[in-house]
Formats: structure tokens, sequence, C-alpha cells
């Protein structure tokens, strides 16, 4: 294809973006930024009478097709790419009465999706409320000596969402009593034992694991008389 040939956009005027210097054939106005091309010879847009309309750039998928549907008069904008060999679309040439009205209804759309956002993050948060309620309630009937602060305490990094702990697992979600021991027991593990300074000093992670296990063991038997943990 040319770069000089009336660009193919079925079902609109098009407007080039020239790549080169061109002068309107009417009114010898120029160099055009853009032009219609009418039998090959440029023509600018006042010429045509589309000076009156304003242009958008592509990008906002929402905005130009409400543009478009706003505005009695538009137009494509496109641009040769000689690496393609073809023209591209570059955006729109539309009254700008019909701009106004698209931009007012895509921040009211962008207030909606803003309400929604926060009603979503409002039900969000108080279901994770409940379900750390829930966590730390069965905490403490699995371990009725845990203090209650300690097992709300728990329960909350436990189940933080997005956090990928053990509370967020499928098991932890149906509060098995394995997913909650696991819980309790890494609390302890991090708080009640020189856990994470020996991971500090390098001692390997099963090691530093089996010289914790009989204090994490203690404390769970304190809390639930659980023998076998760690």
């Amino acid at each position: 294809m040319a770069a000089s040939a009336t660009p193919p956009v079925p079902g609109g005027l098009v407007v080039v973006q020239p790549l080169r210097r061109k002068h309107c054939a009417g009114c010898r106005r120029g160099p055009l930024s853009l032009l219609v091309l009418e039998g090959g010879a440029p023509r600018c847009l006042d010429c045509v009478d589309l000076g009156h309309l304003v242009f958008l750039p592509r990008g906002d998928t929402a905005l130009t097709r409400r543009a478009r549907e706003e505005s009695e008069l538009w137009a494509v904008v496109v641009r040769f790419d000689r690496r393609r060999g073809r023209y591209e679309r570059q955006g729109l040439l539309v009254e700008e009465r019909a701009l106004a009205r698209a931009e007012e209804r895509c921040l009211a759309d962008a207030e909606a999706r803003r309400r929604r956002r926060a009603r979503d993050a409002r039900r969000r948060a108080a279901e994770d409320e409940r379900f750390a309620a829930a966590f730390a309630a069965e905490i403490v009937r699995l371990f009725p000596g845990c203090p209650a602060e300690r097992a709300r305490a728990i329960a909350a990094h436990a189940s933080a969402r997005g956090s990928g702990r053990v509370g967020r697992s499928a098991a932890g979600r149906a509060l098995t009593e394995g997913a909650v021991t696991s819980a309790v027991v890494a609390a302890v593990r991090h708080a009640d034992t020189p856990y994470d300074r020996l991971l500090m000093s390098g001692v390997p992670r099963y090691e530093a694991r089996r010289r914790i296990a009989a204090t994490v063991a203690g404390v769970l038997r304190g809390w639930a008389g659980t023998a076998e943990v760690g």
C-alpha cells in the first residue's frame, strides 16, 4: 500500500497524520498536522468542514466508544506505519461537546466503581473479622489455657487475607483441628522460643525446630495437655 493512497477505514470519515510536509490543495495552508485526501489531493480540516472537531488520542476504550456515540460527526485519525506497511489508527476527531459528555459518563462510571470497591472492601473486612473470630474461638476450644488476647492475635495473623498462611488454606477455612493447631504451633515457635535467633545464626531449619520442640510442646501442654507437637 502506498502511503499516499486513501486509507481504508469502513464506516467513517478518515483523517491522516502525514509523514511528510503537506500543504492544503485548496487554501494552500500548511504544513498540515492533519489532512483529508480527496482524489489523492490533501485538504486541510477547515476546507473539508472538519475543523471544529477535537482530537481524542487512542488508549481509553470506554471514552473513545462513548465520544463516538455522542458525536454526530466524527472521523478516524490514522498514520502510515512504514515498517508494517499499513495505516494505524491514532484516535478520533469528535465534537467537543460530545467529548465533554463522554468524559462525564466515564467519570460517573469511575465514581460508581470506586463506591463498589469501597462496598466490597467493607464486605471483605467484615467477612475477615468474622472468620478471625471463629478461628480464635476454635483456638480457645482446642487450647482452653491459651489467653484470649493471644488467641485473637494468632487468629488474626494466620487468617490475614492474601498472606498465604495456614488460615487461608482450605483446611484453615474449614477450621480443621490440624490447621488450627499448626497456626498455634507456628505462633508459639516464633514468639516463645529462640527459633528465630537460631535461624539467624545459621542453624538449619529442621535442626532449629528439633532444638525448640520441647519448649513448644511444653507451652501447648500448658494450654491443652498436648504432648506430641513441634
